[in-house]
């Protein structure tokens, strides 16, 4: 199940030859490369449509629990979405970027960059849970040593509230 995605956006594959045609009958006075450009752009547009549809702020803030690929490794990293809004999740600094929801309900992203490939993972704080429980759980994740018994006792998935929009639905969370 966990190989489900739900793609909200990506440019991982973004294929000019797929694009070439309708380009061409459009702007056919334009380099190749002016219309390359001009994908992207209708990419990026897309992504802040994706954005503006995702625009909810939850009453918590939001983790994102990382796996860092740089150029001497691995690394665990997390650090908190403080608007708690999941259109902020969707945000990278990276020129090929992806975001979904997986099988299990979460939101996933990629960030591939000359280093290699950035995973994420995003999840809300539970209600209830204080702040040095928080603290705590980013300790743990940072220093590699969170289980997900850890991650899932603290914190909530974010698929069930996207998946209302796009109209996904998931296995309850217990039941997987």
């Amino acid at each position: 199940m966990d190989e489900v995605k739900h793609i909200i956006w990506s440019n991982l594959h973004l294929d000019y030859d797929d694009w070439k045609e309708a380009l061409e009958a459009e702007y056919p006075n334009l380099t190749e490369k002016e219309r390359i450009e001009i994908m992207r752009g209708i990419s990026y547009d897309c992504l802040d449509n994706e954005r503006a549809r995702l625009n909810i702020r939850l009453p918590r803030p939001i983790l994102n629990i990382a796996d860092l690929d740089l150029w001497h490794g691995h690394e665990p990293y997390c650090q908190i979405v403080p608007s708690g809004n999941i259109k902020d999740c969707l945000r990278s600094g990276y020129n090929l970027s992806e975001w979904y929801v997986d099988g299990f309900g979460d939101l996933r992203g990629i960030g591939i960059h000359h280093d290699g490939t950035n995973r994420y993972r995003y999840r809300a704080i539970r209600p209830g849970v204080l702040g040095r429980q928080v603290k705590s759980l980013i300790r743990l994740i940072n220093n590699g040593h969170a289980t997900e018994a850890d991650i899932t006792r603290l914190t909530v998935r974010l698929g069930d509230t996207i998946g209302a929009v796009y109209g996904w639905i998931f296995p309850l969370e217990g039941q997987l």
